[in-house]
């Protein structure tokens, strides 16, 4: 697929999910039959306590990871969340940053963004706020962001390249990158690789590992590392049949990576 042609059936099948309010597991798409809502969201990562602790419907089960738990987020940061759905992740990073801190969802998913925003005044958030965007263009500023955090995103975008080239612009030198995704071990089968499904589960997007730390690496940041690591077992299917996962699921792995402008 082409660049154009993939952003245009990413926009729309995150749309479709928001407007569901519920993953592609609860949906009944073909595009995964793991677990989905808190199940999932507390094997990715993420305590009961936070989950219960944001508004009722900004968990739609779509991360790989909880960025905000390595994040080591301090009051009055300004965070930016690439990707950010309903909201799960800037509601965390808000909890942790305070009344004088600030975070910046961006997403190109006209729903996602309102559903992101009735979650914030469900829940009085003041300091969250939601930007209509491409992570591969963000409208953010140069040099005014503390820490950037994605969950299951980067993944999706044609141009990964361009997205931490313009992550490293908009970060403050010392600036943090704490982003949960998926990556590769070895070649997907065909059928999967081309499968409009699979790019939309965050499979057929997906890079191989070393790749895409030295995609990071080579748009100017510094100490890239690995600091989490885990299956998908479980988590998706072959995506060309019935919950057929383990066809897929030794190549593909879920990764946290921690970076530095």
């Amino acid at each position: 697929m082409k660049k154009e042609e993939i952003m245009k059936k990413v926009r729309e099948g995150y749309g479709q999910i928001a407007a569901q309010g519920t993953s592609c597991c609860g949906s009944g798409t073909p595009c995964c039959c793991g677990s989905s809502g808190d199940t999932l969201s507390t094997t990715m990562g993420y305590t009961p306590g936070e989950l219960n602790a944001i508004p009722q419907g900004a968990d739609l089960g779509l991360g790989c990871g909880n960025p905000t738990a390595l994040a080591s987020l301090r009051e009055g940061e300004v965070v930016l969340d690439l990707g950010s759905g309903a909201g799960i992740d800037c509601f965390l990073a808000a909890r942790k940053v305070g009344k004088t801190g600030k975070v910046i969802g961006v997403d190109m998913t006209p729903q996602m963004l309102e559903r992101a925003r009735e979650n914030a005044a469900k829940g009085s958030y003041e300091n969250v706020e939601f930007r209509l965007g491409e992570i591969e263009n963000l409208p953010v500023a140069d040099n005014t962001v503390d820490v950037v955090i994605s969950n299951c995103v980067i993944n999706l975008s044609p141009d990964k390249k361009r997205v931490f080239e313009e992550t490293y612009r908009v970060l403050k030198p010392g600036g943090r990158l704490l982003i949960s995704d998926i990556v590769l071990l070895k070649e997907l089968p065909d059928e999967v690789r081309n499968s409009v499904s699979a790019y939309l589960s965050c499979i057929a997007g997906a890079i191989f590992k070393e790749d895409y730390l030295a995609t990071i690496g080579n748009a100017g940041f510094q100490k890239v590392e690995v600091v989490d690591e885990m299956s998908t077992e479980g988590m998706w299917s072959a995506l060309t049949g019935p919950c057929t996962g383990d066809r897929i699921t030794d190549a593909i792995v879920s990764i946290k990576v921690r970076a530095v402008k």
